[in-house]
């Protein structure tokens, strides 16, 4: 059956309008899907289907119908991306617009409702009342007020059906230059979204869609209109993309989601050729800063804080020479500048000194997996090493931070790095701690700092005291109320130091008091500060030190005496001294000498380890190779094994599969005529579990005789039955036959007596029927003289209309008839004119036509003309060389008579090249030259006569060109001699020179094919011309054997 045929846009459009005039949307909706789907509307022209998909876009947001929609705009950029790109974005702009109105007007919906349920909660008289067990169940079920459960049955549906669309429009657009702007700004809507409405999930799947768009555009690059990542606009887009992405998450406070957006930031940069601008770059760090805050990691945490104040000192700079727009950088003045000083020193302050993290010794923090993280990071600020606290420390100095921040984080520093007061750090740093935290944003710094000042207390007092009360500590870590620390917080303090190895402190529970190490032989890691595993000090110090430890004393012990030593000596003998430098003069000597060459012996080093290096590379590359190839090859084979043996298993499955269907569906026909067997009473007892044994012609047989004993059962009770009826009808009639008289007159009396009452009844109704009727004839001929007036008057006005419209009736007949003659006469005029053009366009064409014969005509006579010219002047050449032919025969036979006359009288053998003169004292005329005229000049000596001319047959000419002879060639301009006249020159100068004539019997000369002179060619089967005609003379041949004249064809008769 051939498919109905296609309707057009227009046609479509207005039947589903109609459809949604009576109230059939979906039936709409349904009917345009259809038609934009439809394979035949891809050739439909864009404009004629824009209105339709927006109908269609229209209809789906009304009813929620998200895969409708997304499978219309799929097909609809399939068709219009080649053509209409703007019509795409007109239509996914509509499509969003429908669906964020629709969850506008939702939540206006929820308000209205929540409202009127506050409103009637307010008129309530009883409050106890107005709680029914129902709504108490509700309630406590759950859990959830009023408000939450009206969005959620009236606001979430529109919002995921937005969601879906954000989604449907991000797939349709992505990977596409052309439609890259509207990309990023549906982009930026949905995350418009997901931050207006506390999207959470919805943000991390958009962000991960986002992150799939990326490697895809990547992965098929190479595709029709597909993005160019290494475009500085595109990357600059995607950049701008990111950054809102993790403004967003920063705000949602999604801190893995805006970790991962500040890795695509990172990696979008490295890709970019472009510089990111100032503001972009200060909010990555700003972020950063957070990102860092919020996971306890206050090292990273600082140094973000370093590169932001150097992206705002560098932006101050850039903005005061005019090297950059004011709109690019990030505001820095003097009050930003201060706060971003204080904060770099309060977050390097804050760091502490022993690692916080949960480990099992100082040697796990310290692993590939941390080393791998901390590159991670490092390379996420930028910068070329990993940070620590004295790099920081060190840098905001060179900086100058000091002198901008403000005077409390001045002071603490002060407090914590360069003075030593180990029994009122507490006390002092305590009124600063109040002013930071009067700050929202340096609040959160409190709890880390505490941890620094509880490291510095310790290890302070580790310099001044043995033993310490632990009592006493917990006296000297006094902080302000909000912040207090009890004992407990201190002993896990110390726990965690001496955990990490940077504390060796003993606590004796027993007597509270704290015992330092004093272990001469101890190691100094705990001692010495910032070289436990888990310190974040640098390898420096950062600490005043009092006095040295009795381990450092030991450790110094030797060094000290190798020191006084060297001072005795130097005091004892005076010439050492002198020894050791001369020595030290001596040495530097030969280090000068050599240094040259050991700068060359290194340099040949180092090539020589540049190229075993080089080598090694290329055989690993070779063996990586070489793997890869053997790893493909065996990958390959395994995979065409796999393959074969997946083939053969589905085929295997596949005839199992139709086996088991033709089983299941004999099975299914047999089980089907074992029912219809047995749907009688006489069921025939078959074993259905032996199904397989079963033949169908058995159960065909089996079903024939159960027919037939069937058809006999039924004949046998139709023949008992019918002899029971009969018998019975035979009884009925006889007792019937008794009571058929009595029965008669009762049924005759019956039916006199209802005659008689239907008589006098009918009688009644006529005479009072009759007397109606009389009474209405009386009333009513009062009426008649007033109808038959009415009548009259009515008659005669309707006769005059009917005459007034009969007149208006022939006038307007009379006009028809009128315009129809009219017509009729000027179509018959326009015919006639239409006739007389034709006629003289025939004409004309007729005339045209004779003009162009005659014009033919006239150029075939001229043409004829111009040929019988040409033929006349080539039959006037061809007599002049035939005269030319003539007059070199005669003059040959001159020159030959000459020759026989000389040899009569004897001269000596002509040289070629120095002719004789004639007796006449002039040089006889040469034409040509060639071998038959020396053998002619050389002939025979001993008087015999020259050989006779050979006889040739006559050849029948069929061409100019296959001439098997002619004459000689005449001396014309541009002849060259041929190869054998140049040999024969050569042979006849050699023999001048007193070498003897070659012997004619060695050295025959070349055949030449030449017909006798003077005698005639037959030409009887020739071609060219008739029998009497004088033949032309013999064409010259060229030195490659042509002819060498040629002529045409048509001039050849």
């Amino acid at each position: 059956m051939p498919p109905p045929p296609l309707q057009k846009p227009e046609n479509v459009l207005k039947r589903a309008q109609e459809l949604i005039g009576v109230n059939q949307a979906p039936a709409a909706l349904n009917l345009l899907h259809e038609h934009i789907t439809n394979k035949r509307s891809r050739n439909a022209p864009s404009a004629s289907l824009e209105p339709v998909i927006l109908q269609l876009l229209e209809l789906a947001v009304e009813q929620r119908k998200g895969k409708i929609a997304k499978d219309a705009l799929y097909q609809y950029k399939n068709m219009s991306q080649n053509t209409n790109i703007a019509t795409i974005e007109s239509v996914v702009k509509r499509f969003i617009e429908l669906a964020v109105e629709k969850v506008n007007t939702a939540q206006k919906k929820a308000d209205e409702v929540q409202s009127s349920i506050d409103a009637n909660t307010s008129n309530v008289d009883d409050l106890e009342a107005s709680e029914t067990p129902e709504s108490i169940l509700l309630a406590t079920v759950s859990g959830e007020q009023s408000r939450d459960r009206t969005d959620r049955a009236i606001v979430t549906p529109c919002l995921k059906f937005l969601w879906e669309a954000y989604r449907t429009v991000l797939d349709i657009l992505r990977n596409n230059a052309r439609l890259e702007i509207l990309y990023q700004t549906t982009t930026f809507q949905a995350l418009d979204f997901c931050l207006k409405h506390l999207r959470k999930t919805e943000f991390r799947r958009l962000c991960e869609l986002l992150r799939n768009h990326v490697q895809t555009a990547a992965k098929y690059s190479s595709q029709m209109h597909a993005i160019n990542l290494s475009d500085p606009d595109t990357l600059q887009r995607h950049l701008e993309t990111r950054f809102q992405q993790l403004n967003v998450a920063v705000e949602l406070e999604l801190w893995q989601e805006a970790f991962r957006s500040v890795e695509d930031i990172h990696t979008l940069l490295n890709l970019s050729k472009r510089p990111a601008k100032n503001i972009m770059m200060a909010n990555y760090y700003e972020k950063l800063t957070r990102i860092f805050l919020v996971g306890e990691n206050y090292l990273f945490h600082a140094a973000a804080w370093s590169k932001f104040y150097t992206l705002l000192c560098h932006s101050a700079s850039s903005i005061a020479t005019g090297q950059s727009k004011k709109s690019d950088n990030p505001p820095a003045t003097d009050a930003d500048l201060q706060k971003a000083a204080s904060f770099v020193l309060l977050s390097a302050l804050a760091i502490p000194v022993i690692s916080t993290s949960r480990s099992r010794g100082a040697m796990v923090d310290f692993d590939e997996a941390r080393k791998n993280k901390n590159s991670r990071l490092t390379h996420l600020l930028g910068m070329n090493q990993a940070p620590t606290r004295g790099r920081l420390f060190k840098d905001a100095l060179s900086k100058s931070l000091l002198q901008r921040a403000r005077p409390e984080i001045k002071d603490l520093y002060n407090i914590l790095e360069v003075d030593f007061h180990p029994l009122s750090i507490c006390k002092k740093i305590s009124p600063i701690l109040t002013k930071i935290g009067a700050d929202a944003d340096m609040e959160r710094y409190i709890q880390p700092l505490q941890q620094v000042i509880l490291t510095r207390l310790f290890q302070q007092l580790s310099q001044v005291y043995e033993t310490v009360d632990l009592s006493f500590v917990q006296s000297l870590a006094q902080f302000p109320e909000p912040y207090q620390v009890d004992r407990g917080t201190i002993e896990k303090f110390i726990m965690n130091g001496n955990k990490k190895g940077d504390l060796a402190v003993r606590m004796d529970h027993s007597t509270g008091v704290l015992s330092f190490d004093n272990d001469v032989f101890s190691s100094s890691k705990a001692g010495h500060t910032g070289s436990g595993a888990g310190s974040a000090e640098s390898e420096t110090g950062a600490v005043q030190r009092l006095q040295n430890t009795p381990s450092e004393i030991v450790r110094s012990q030797l060094t000290r005496l190798a020191k006084s030593l060297f001072t005795t000596c130097h005091y004892i003998d005076p010439e050492m001294n002198k020894d050791r430098i001369a020595r030290r003069n001596a040495a530097l000597a030969r280090a000068k000498a050599g240094a040259e060459q050991e700068h060359i012996d290194t340099f040949a080093r180092k090539d020589i380890i540049e190229k075993r290096k080089a080598d090694a590379s290329k055989i690993q590359a070779d063996r990586d190779r070489e793997n890869a190839r053997q790893k493909m090859l065996r990958e390959q084979a395994l995979a065409e094994a796999e393959a074969k043996r997946l083939a053969a298993e589905q085929k295997e499955r596949e005839e199992k599969r139709i086996k088991a269907e033709h089983d299941r569906v004999r099975k299914e026909e047999i089980k089907k005529q074992i029912a219809e067997l047995n749907m009688n009473d006489k069921a025939i007892e078959l074993d259905l579990n032996d199904i397989d044994n079963i033949d169908t012609n058995r159960i065909r047989a089996m079903k024939l005789a159960q027919l037939e004993r069937e058809k006999n059962d039924v004949n046998e009770r139709l023949r008992i039955t019918g002899k029971r009826i009969d018998h019975l009808e035979r009884a009925y009639r006889q007792e019937e036959a008794k009571k058929l008289n009595a029965d008669y007159e009762k049924q005759i009396e019956q039916d006199r007596a209802i005659y008689e009452t239907v008589k006098e009844k009918t009688l009644k109704e006529a005479e009072a029927k009759h007397k109606e009727s009389v009474e209405l004839k009386h009333r009513l001929s009062r009426l008649v003289p007033e109808y038959e007036s009415f009548r009259a008057s009515l008659h005669e006005r309707r006769r005059d209309e009917f005459e007034k419209r009969r007149r208006d009736a022939e006038r307007e007949l009379e006009k028809q008839i009128a315009n129809r003659k009219k017509e009729h006469r000027e179509r018959k005029l326009r015919e006639k004119r239409e006739q007389e053009e034709r006629e003289r366009e025939l004409r004309e064409a007729e005339e045209r036509a004779a003009r162009e014969a005659e014009e033919r005509a006239a150029r075939e006579e001229a043409r004829k003309a111009e040929m019988a010219k040409l033929k006349e002047q080539r039959e006037k050449e061809r007599q002049e060389m035939s005269e030319k032919v003539a007059l070199q025969q005669r003059r040959e036979e001159e020159a030959l008579a000459r020759r026989k006359a000389e040899k009569e009288r004897g001269p000596a053998v002509p040289i070629r090249g120095a002719p004789t003169e004639s007796s006449e004292g002039r040089r006889p005329p040469v034409f040509g030259a060639g071998k038959w005229r020396e053998r002619e000049a050389s002939g025979p000596t001993d008087g015999d006569q020259p050989p006779p001319a050979r006889a040739v047959p006559f050849v029948e000419r069929s061409d100019s060109n296959e001439r098997p002879s002619g004459a000689p060639r005449l001396p014309l301009a541009g002849n060259k001699p041929s190869w054998r006249e140049r040999e024969a020159a050569k042979a006849a100068s050699s023999g001048g020179a007193g070498t003897p004539p070659p012997n004619a019997d060695s050295a025959p000369p070349p055949r030449r094919f030449e017909a006798p002179r003077g005698a005639p060619m037959d030409r009887g089967n020739s071609s060219r011309g008739d029998s009497g005609r004088e033949s032309p003379a013999p064409q010259e041949k060229l030195p490659s054997g042509g002819a060498g004249k040629y002529v045409p064809r048509h001039l050849r008769k």
